[in-house]
């Protein structure tokens, strides 16, 4: 090794061991220089290409998910006027119904009222009826009656049946005079 040294000493000292020669660093610099250009001529502008395809996807995603976003708030805004004019059409059909409740109400009142008076005049023209009937028999029981018994204190036949009707007509009228009733009203 000392014999290495020895000549380097010897062919030169001048040089510094640390330095290329010039051809290696004429070639390297080729080399690179040649590297350069296929980096730039080919490399460079495929990754050029990809980042630019990159950066409009993003965009365009970006863009999409807006239009998205505005579509979504549109369909929202759409939704909630229905929504407000769901309400109040519910509003209205409810008070329009609050309003055919009430005319039902007032008009089946009217109905039963109107049924009960006639129901009520109905009952008073029967009971009329039945008055005048009832008056009617009680008459001519009455006038039986007086008959029978007028026969029994006379002690003969009152048969003649027009002195019978005569005669229960008149103790009749007396009777409806004294006790000023009236039987037959």
């Amino acid at each position: 090794m000392n014999r290495m040294f020895l000549l380097a000493a010897e062919e030169g000292s001048d040089k510094n061991p640390l330095l290329p020669e010039p051809y290696d660093i004429v070639w390297s610099l080729v080399c690179v220089a040649v590297i350069a250009v296929v980096f730039y001529k080919y490399v460079v502008p495929r990754l050029q290409k990809v980042l630019d395809e990159r950066s409009e996807r993003i965009e365009g995603g970006i863009e999409k998910a807006e239009a998205a976003q505005a579509e979504a708030q549109q369909t929202l805004q759409q939704y909630q006027q229905q929504l407000a004019e769901a309400r109040l059409e519910a509003a209205r059909i409810r008070e329009e119904a609050r309003t055919q409740g009430q005319q039902i109400l007032a008009q089946l009142r009217t109905e039963a009222q109107a049924e009960a008076d006639r129901i009520v005049a109905q009952g008073h023209s029967q009971l009329e009826a039945q008055r005048q009937q009832i008056v009617t028999e009680l008459r001519s029981e009455l006038g039986r009656t007086a008959v029978d018994l007028a026969e029994k204190i006379i002690g003969q036949s009152v048969s003649d049946q027009a002195k019978q009707s005569a005669s229960i007509d008149r103790f009749l009228s007396e009777l409806d005079e004294k006790t000023g009733i009236g039987v037959g009203r």
